[in-house]
């Protein structure tokens, strides 16, 4: 249905994230067991900003390609999200509203984590996105993954 190049390049972002995420397999886990020191959050951080600049590659690719508009302003982040979970002329949504919501989270965070110092950063905020990272990916993979094959 969709170019071959735009799956391409897709495929490509998802295997990044995917190596993203393997890369930092451990620090996840020791998470689990105890809360982590302010460089481990700080690495951390570092990976949700990663995780979620990756998701917007994809979305960057599918606004571009098939879309064609990529949002401008003040709030494009924000509005290519949005624009993700709508239904279009050119194509069905990419990602349900669930999702969207689910994102919106690592995209307030990935605000915050550019215009702060990694001083300020707090397992508290972190701790949720860190949980819930590889759920909400292998969820977004399947989503992508049907709206790809049509």
């Amino acid at each position: 249905m969709f170019p071959e190049k735009t799956i391409s390049q897709i495929k490509f972002e998802i295997k990044q994230i995917d190596k993203l995420l393997r890369a930092y397999e451990e620090l996840f886990n020791k998470c689990q067991d105890s809360e982590p020191e302010l460089i481990e959050i700080t690495a951390l951080a570092s990976v949700l900003h990663s995780f979620y600049n990756g998701i917007e590659k994809i979305f960057e690719i599918i606004a571009k390609r098939i879309d064609k508009a990529i949002p401008q302003g003040k709030q494009w982040h924000r509005d290519l999200l949005i624009q993700m979970a709508k239904d279009l002329p050119s194509r069905k949504p990419v990602i349900s509203k669930n999702m969207m919501t689910e994102l919106l989270k690592y995209l307030a965070f990935r605000h915050f984590y550019r215009h702060s110092y990694s001083f300020f950063l707090s397992w508290e905020e972190l701790e949720k996105l860190v949980n819930s990272i590889f759920d909400v990916w292998e969820s977004l993979k399947t989503e992508i993954s049907f709206f790809m094959d049509g």
